[in-house]
C-alpha cells in the first residue's frame, strides 16, 4: 500500500516538473510547480490525516517547512525526496502560488 502511494507521488512529482519547466522562458509557474502537491494534499480547508492542506497557508511557513524538509531537518516518508526536487527559487514560487489560493 505504501510502496503504491510512493509510486504514485513519484510519479506525480515527476510529471509535474515536466511540465512546469516545459513553460515559456524556462521558469516555471506556481500553478504548474503545486500540481504535484494536489495529488496528495486536498485543496480543501482540512487535510486528510496527516496530509495538511495547503491553500490558503502563509507563504513563510510553506517556504519554512519545504526548506526543513530539503533539509532533512524536518522528518517525512515522501516530502524529503520531493522538496529535494525543488531550488529555493521554485519553493518561494511555489509557496506563493499556495498562499494566494483559497481554500475550497
Amino acid at each position: 500500500m505504501i510502496f503504491r502511494f510512493l509510486v504514485a507521488a513519484l510519479l506525480a512529482y515527476a510529471t509535474s516538473i515536466s511540465l512546469a519547466w516545459s513553460q515559456e522562458g524556462g521558469q516555471p509557474s506556481g500553478r504548474n510547480l503545486a500540481a504535484a502537491c494536489a495529488s496528495c494534499h486536498p485543496t480543501g480547508k482540512a487535510g486528510q490525516g496527516k496530509i495538511p492542506a495547503l491553500a490558503g497557508r502563509q507563504k513563510d511557513f510553506l517556504v519554512r517547512r519545504m526548506l526543513e524538509f530539503k533539509s532533512g531537518d524536518r522528518p517525512a516518508t515522501v516530502m524529503q525526496q520531493i522538496a529535494k526536487g525543488y531550488t529555493d527559487a521554485q519553493i518561494e514560487t511555489l509557496s506563493a502560488y499556495l498562499a494566494a489560493q483559497k481554500a475550497d
